[in-house]
C-alpha cells in the first residue's frame, strides 16, 4: 500500500482555508488595535487642545454658552480631525496601490495571482464612515472635560 502515491485535494484545500482564515484574523485584529490607538490618539490632541483653550471655553460659558454648544464645537473638531486625516490616510492608500499594481503589471512575469489589486469603493466609503464614528467617540471625553470647566476658573487661568 505505500508504493501507491495519492493526493487528497480536499486536505490541501482546508489548509489553505485555515491559514486564510487566519490572516484575516489577523488583519482584523492588527486593524481593530490600529483604529483604537488612533482614537486615543486624537483624544488626547483633543484634551491638549481643550487645555490651551481653557480660557476661550470659560469666556464662552461666562456670556451664556450652553454645555450643548461647548460639546457639539469639540465633537465637530474630533469628527473633522479624524475624517480629514482618515481621507489623507486612505488617498495615500489608493495611491500606493496604484504604484505597486503599475509595477507589478511591468513585471509581465506571467503570474495573474496578483494583477491589479484594488479597493472597492464600499469598502472604502465604510472605512470613512468607520472613521468617523470613531472621531465622535474621540471628541467624548475631552467634550465632557470642556463642559465641566467653570467660567471664573478658566478666566483665572494661565
Amino acid at each position: 500500500m505505500q508504493a501507491i502515491g495519492h493526493f487528497n485535494l480536499e486536505e490541501e484545500y482546508k489548509k489553505m482555508s485555515g491559514l486564510f482564515s487566519g490572516i484575516e484574523l489577523l488583519i482584523w485584529i492588527v486593524g481593530s488595535g490600529t483604529l483604537f490607538a488612533g482614537i486615543i490618539g486624537v483624544s488626547n490632541i483633543m484634551l491638549i487642545i481643550i487645555k490651551e483653550r481653557t480660557k476661550e471655553i470659560g469666556v464662552r460659558r461666562a456670556l451664556g454658552a450652553p454645555p450643548s454648544d461647548i460639546i457639539k464645537q469639540i465633537m465637530m473638531e474630533a469628527v473633522v480631525l479624524t475624517t480629514i486625516a482618515g481621507y489623507v490616510g486612505l488617498v495615500i492608500g489608493v495611491g500606493l496601490l496604484e504604484l505597486i499594481s503599475s509595477s507589478i503589471g511591468a513585471g509581465g512575469d506571467g503570474d495573474n495571482m496578483f494583477l491589479n489589486p484594488e479597493v472597492s469603493l464600499s469598502v472604502a466609503l465604510k472605512a470613512l464612515a468607520i472613521l468617523v464614528v470613531s472621531g465622535a467617540l474621540a471628541g467624548l471625553i475631552p467634550a465632557a472635560r470642556a463642559v465641566q470647566i467653570k467660567p471664573i476658573e478658566a478666566l483665572r487661568s494661565e
